[in-house]
């Protein structure tokens, strides 16, 4: 009788490795149609991006730069969707967070505090920009029942729109001749690269707000709670559960880790606020979250693989004689896969039921 329920547990565990890794292999096929389309060798340039990515130190070492924000704009997407909420919001939130940050940096250094007192103003400051901008989304759904995927889409551009205005405007450094932008933060106010390689602190952070989001959304009354509300919001509600609290607390939490990944651009990367932080991080961390399906810790080697596919374009575009946006292709062709693989998903399942109902007693099935 106990075996039926192991029989479709087991079964959902393949869909769950088997879908994703055969819209994979589709989006490699459809891909290298079109690279050979483009009179290139296929073969060729997957070997290609394997060298881009993984093939040397150096590559590899550029492979986790890229990897770093895209782990913390997955969780955007990703802790909402526990709710049953689609968060597209993961750009602005970026933005914004890096705005904040550097504009913390300004303020903390012409009040004259130590470079420790900076890099905690503009942790703080890049948390709570984030949180308020996804918060905003969050609070929106379930006070004024706007959609969240439309309102987060929006904030994106108002977001960014705000940081063009402050760059060319209030805050513009007058030295930024060519492309407009806040002033620098201070080398001495930079954040370092991890110990032994030529990887910032931002990787830590990325794994480190993965692991305990992970724990957070799967092992606590919290993420028990957040699941329920999104499995059924009715029942939810029935068993005393405060849903718009959840709605609103887990997106600013998914805002405050887009927030974080902003202030890391700032602090690690750029230095200084500008039109660069509108890098599509958070347009990628979207493809990230669902092809992880959601789940924190999938969230790492997911970002790892499509970071390393973003620091091959470079190379791509040298051996290959391809743009270097080629590698943008393979990532809208990935997302409509991933997008079009979600609908087999409990297929043969449902087609299985009525068989398995007939054959199987009541209580069994019960």
């Amino acid at each position: 009788m106990k075996l039926l329920p192991q029989a479709l547990l087991g079964r959902e565990t393949a869909e769950v490795i088997a879908i994703p890794v055969g819209a994979l292999a589709a989006s490699l096929l459809v891909f290298g149609a079109f690279v050979a389309s483009q009179g290139a060798n296929p073969l060729g340039v997957y070997y290609d991006m394997y060298r881009g990515a993984f093939g040397t130190w150096f590559s590899f070492q550029n492979t986790l730069l890229r990897a770093a924000p895209l782990m913390l704009t997955a969780l955007c997407t990703a802790l909402p969707a526990r709710l049953g909420l689609i968060v597209i919001g993961g750009e602005g939130a970026v933005v914004v967070g890096g705005l904040s940050a550097a504009s913390a940096a300004l303020a903390s250094r012409a009040l004259g505090a130590p470079p420790v007192a900076v890099l905690a103003a503009m942790l703080l400051s890049g948390l709570a920009a984030g949180a308020l901008w996804i918060g905003l989304a969050g609070a929106l759904r379930v006070y004024r029942g706007v959609s969240e995927t439309i309102s987060s889409l929006l904030l994106n551009y108002i977001g960014i729109a705000i940081l063009n205005h402050l760059v060319e405007g209030a805050l513009r450094d007058p030295a930024s001749l060519n492309k407009p932008s806040t002033a620098p933060i201070g080398a001495e106010n930079a954040l370092g690269n991890l110990p032994g390689v030529e990887v910032h602190w931002g990787l830590a952070y990325g794994v480190l707000a993965c692991a305990l989001c992970y724990v957070l959304m799967h092992r606590t009354t919290f993420g028990f709670a957040a699941a329920m509300s999104g499995g059924n919001v009715r029942a939810a509600l029935l068993a005393g559960l405060p849903v718009k609290r959840l709605v609103v607390i887990t997106c600013m939490l998914a805002g405050a880790c887009a927030g974080l990944a902003g202030m890391v651009e700032v602090a690690a990367v750029h230095g200084r606020a500008s039109a660069s932080l509108v890098s599509g991080y958070g347009t990628t961390g979207i493809l990230v979250a669902f092809i992880a399906r959601h789940n924190p810790l999938a969230i790492l080697p997911v970002a790892l693989l499509l970071g390393g596919i973003g620091a091959s374009g470079g190379l791509l575009q040298r051996t290959a004689q391809l743009p270097d946006a080629t590698v943008n292709v393979l990532q809208g062709i990935l997302f409509i896969a991933i997008l079009a693989s979600e609908t087999l998903r409990g297929r043969p399942r449902a087609a299985r039921e009525p068989e398995v109902r007939q054959a199987a007693p009541a209580s069994a099935v019960a």
